[in-house]
């Protein structure tokens, strides 16, 4: 696949991103090339395309897929799969944001609600260390609750949440 040098600048960017936020930076590579593709890429053009090894593209197509960023796909009289990515940012930026949340968040609320209520139990830990594990577990806890809640939403009402920013204090008393 032909890459500009804007679509060279952008696959480089979005790999350098991914490496800030934790991620590969070959599976960040890849979702932006298959973002910015016309058409579905077989592992092939990728590995052709990002002078990245084979395995390496084959581990990160599988991670990509496991995060619901990236689809298989099969042309019929072709055994290769080739790929596709969402080509919708709000759609990117759900999936992203869940896979996050399972990963780094539910797992975190568990050892907050475990620590809190170890800590109130022992009497070796402090009150103030008891009471501020227990705090941060409510409030994960309640970010959680109003991440499913906005989830839920349909898009076309999150993208005028957004677009209010600010605003929308206003309606709440703020």
């Amino acid at each position: 696949m032909y890459l500009s040098a804007p679509m060279q600048r952008f696959v480089l960017h979005w790999g350098e991103m991914g490496a800030r936020w934790g991620v590969n930076r070959s599976i960040a590579q890849i979702h932006a090339l298959l973002y910015l593709a016309d058409e579905p890429l077989d592992a092939e053009e990728i590995v052709d395309t990002l002078k990245i090894a084979r395995s390496n593209v084959s581990n990160s197509l599988k991670e990509l897929q496991a995060l619901g960023l990236v689809n298989r796909e099969q042309v019929l009289g072709d055994r290769r799969d080739r790929f596709t990515a969402t080509h919708e940012p709000w759609d990117m930026l759900m999936a992203i944001a869940e896979a996050r949340k399972q990963r780094e968040i539910d797992p975190t609320i568990q050892i907050l609600q475990e620590c809190a209520d170890a800590a109130e139990a022992d009497g070796n830990t402090p009150e103030l260390a008891a009471e501020r594990l227990r705090r941060m577990e409510e409030f994960v806890t309640n970010l959680t609750g109003w991440y499913g809640q906005v989830k839920s939403l349909p898009q076309g009402t999150l993208i005028k949440l957004m677009k209010l920013g600010a605003r929308v204090a206003k309606f709440v008393g703020g």
